[in-house]
């Protein structure tokens, strides 16, 4: 239960009186995310290289836009001198490397910028970000950083080599971050969450429309135990839990949030006779 306000008028929320930077906040996973911390207290900025949407989503819920190509270190320098001190930081953009269309990512026949370009987004920005959010938060001594990796960063994906291996990275990138901290005497986490299939607009081309969107969705969750696809609400909750005070003996932690798909078969073997 929330405790009541200080005047007692009503409940406190969870990320009152807190600022919190989210990356790739214009759409999907993080303007959830967004959404959901402005909805607790939070004073949100909205990060990302989209200037309408993201602009559109930081004046829905009373934030701040920042355009941010989290891959460019000058960038994040701007936002260093814009926001001198945060108290979340969630790293959440990414890229598949299949954007402009199906390239080849497999470990044979990928190209070298290919790979490069995917890294480049996914591991050099989040690195990038666990770096600004550290000097943003050392003065204040404490905060929570939340890196998004996937579940492909827990397993091979042959078609899809690049972005595994970077989402990898983000994984164990993460460890080392809530471990230096620690070291720092600084009370600031660091947890990854390992989204499976969420249904975002990054899927939208691979559905189709009509019978054939549903026939692409039933194939894509097939071999998921809870057969359908996650929501960006239920990634924001997580990432709620992370980011507040109820997470305080969290750090170097990976949430994963796949309907069971890590979790093996979802029948039992049969018994041989």
């Amino acid at each position: 239960m929330r405790k009541p306000d200080a005047d007692g008028s009503g409940p406190l929320r969870k990320l009152e009186n807190k600022a919190a930077l989210i990356t790739g906040a214009a759409r999907g996973i993080g303007e959830a995310i967004a959404r959901a911390f402005a909805e607790e207290g939070a004073l949100v900025h909205v990060a990302d290289i989209d200037d309408v949407n993201g602009a559109r989503v930081a004046t829905d819920i009373g934030g701040v836009f920042h355009r941010l190509d989290v891959a460019r270190e000058e960038d994040w320098a701007r936002l260093a001198a814009a926001a001198p001190e945060i108290d979340i930081v969630v790293n959440n953009a990414g890229v598949t490397g299949f954007e402009t269309g199906a390239i080849p990512h497999d470990p044979e026949h990928a190209a070298l910028d290919d790979w490069r370009r995917v890294h480049a987004v996914n591991l050099d920005g989040v690195f990038l970000g666990c770096r600004y959010a550290i000097g943003a938060m050392r003065a204040k001594g404490q905060g929570s950083i939340i890196n998004v990796s996937s579940r492909s960063g827990m397993v091979g994906i042959p078609a899809a080599a690049a972005y595994a291996s970077s989402k990898a990275g983000v994984r164990n990138h993460t460890k080392s971050v809530a471990l230096y901290c620690a070291e720092q005497g600084l009370n600031i986490r660091c947890n990854s969450i390992h989204p499976a299939a969420i249904l975002t607009p990054m899927w939208e081309p691979m559905l189709g429309e009509g019978a054939a969107r549903e026939a692409a969705m039933k194939a894509i969750v097939a071999d998921t135990p809870m057969q359908r696809f996650g929501e960006a609400q239920e990634v924001a909750a997580v990432a709620l839990l992370l980011a507040g005070d109820e997470a305080a003996y969290m750090t170097g932690s990976e949430v994963t949030i796949d309907g069971g798909l890590l979790a093996g078969a979802a029948a039992s073997p049969k018994v041989a006779d």
